[in-house]
């Protein structure tokens, strides 16, 4: 015969973490993305150590959610990609880090 246990009546601050933003590399790139105006492909790449496909997907993700935008343009016949963090997306992080700023203050020191 197994315990009944009442109904938990507060949820653990990582019940509400955005799992699109909890994955490494998505976190990765809106952390660098929070904290500039926009970046392009290369930086991303750099900073990141994603290859260009794995940046591609993990974009893709965030753009079709709604956090960055993504702008493609030429530059002297090249092309040019550069991304954003949008006020939806902003708004996310700012959660995001509130919400593990939370799960951590409850661990002992």
């Amino acid at each position: 015969m197994s315990e009944s246990h009442p109904p938990n009546t507060t949820l653990h601050p990582f019940s509400e973490i955005d799992r699109l933003i909890h994955s490494p590399a998505r976190l990765m790139v809106l952390t660098y993305l929070y904290v500039v105006d926009r970046a392009d492909y290369l930086f991303l790449i750099n900073m990141t150590g994603l290859s260009w496909g794995n940046l591609s997907s993990h974009l893709a993700k965030l753009e079709q959610a709604g956090y960055v935008a993504i702008t493609k343009s030429f530059i002297a016949k090249k092309s040019h990609t550069t991304v954003e963090l949008t006020e939806k997306g902003r708004a996310a992080f700012r959660s995001y880090k509130q919400q593990i700023l939370a799960v951590l203050s409850e661990l002992p020191d």
